[in-house]
């Protein structure tokens, strides 16, 4: 089992990808607390991990939130003893909209839990990594953050910015044998990326346009990539984006 031995903390893992990476780093050994805003749909993926014979549980947080965000780290490390590995996966799509029709409020929204909620997880996990003598640090971007996308301009700008701050991550506690990485999804098959479709949103394009492969991607191939990157497996890969995105920003 590649995570044996192993605790992570995984945000927005009631559901979609999340969900779909706290089941498989179970599934690899690791001791996984699941966190999500929604507090029945974390006792959901945890329950669900329970009964397959791993160890995991709930926690209900707002990783925009500093107290959240702070008390979720030490309650992983009360209960499991330490932090390996801690995948910063919340997000929200947020309200849609040209730049000068997007309001104050949405726009703050998407950036605080977007790339606020990444930056807590960070700055209250690194210091438990450090005392742990290393570990990985994922984090979810997007493509989004790679491309612009009409009407969804504070989305590509809280994407972009986690891609920065994983850049930076990487450059500061690199020394500490911490890896930062983060994932830049295309269109994948999630509840998230389903209440855009039925706004009129991406998915409705997804296999003429936003995929070379004829279909949308699927949870679970996130989560392979994410194990990758919290594993031995990937010992010196730092500081990237990987894309995965059936090819949508290749054309």
């Amino acid at each position: 089992m590649r995570l044996a031995g192993k605790v992570a903390l995984i945000t927005g893992a009631g559901s979609g990808m999340g969900r779909a990476a706290a089941w498989l780093f179970a599934r690899e050994g690791a001791k996984v607390a699941v966190v999500d805003i929604n507090e029945a749909s974390a006792q959901e993926t945890a329950a669900l991990i329970v009964r397959e014979g791993g160890d995991a549980f709930a926690m209900r947080v707002d990783v925009s939130n500093s107290e959240d965000a702070h008390s979720m780290c030490d309650e992983t490390v009360r209960r499991y003893g330490g932090l390996d590995i801690e995948y910063n996966n919340a997000g929200i799509e947020g309200e849609g909209g040209f730049l000068a029709q997007l309001s104050e409020e949405a726009f703050d929204r998407v950036i605080s839990i977007n790339l606020r909620g990444v930056w807590l997880g960070m700055k209250y996990a690194l210091p438990h990594l450090i005392k742990r003598g290393g570990g990985a640090i994922i984090n979810t971007a997007s493509v989004a953050g790679m491309v612009g996308i009409k009407g969804a301009a504070a989305y590509c700008a809280a994407k972009a910015g986690v891609i920065a701050l994983t850049r930076v991550g990487a450059i500061e506690y690199g020394r500490y044998k911490i890896r930062v990485n983060c994932i830049c999804p295309g269109v994948i098959d999630t509840p998230m990326v389903g209440r855009v479709s039925d706004q009129g949103g991406v998915t409705s394009q997804a296999n003429d346009r936003l995929s070379l492969l004829g279909r949308i991607g699927k949870p679970e191939e996130i989560a392979r990539t994410a194990l990758f990157l919290a594993s031995d497996d990937a010992p010196f890969a730092t500081g990237a984006p990987f894309v995965i995105d059936g090819g949508w920003i290749a054309r």
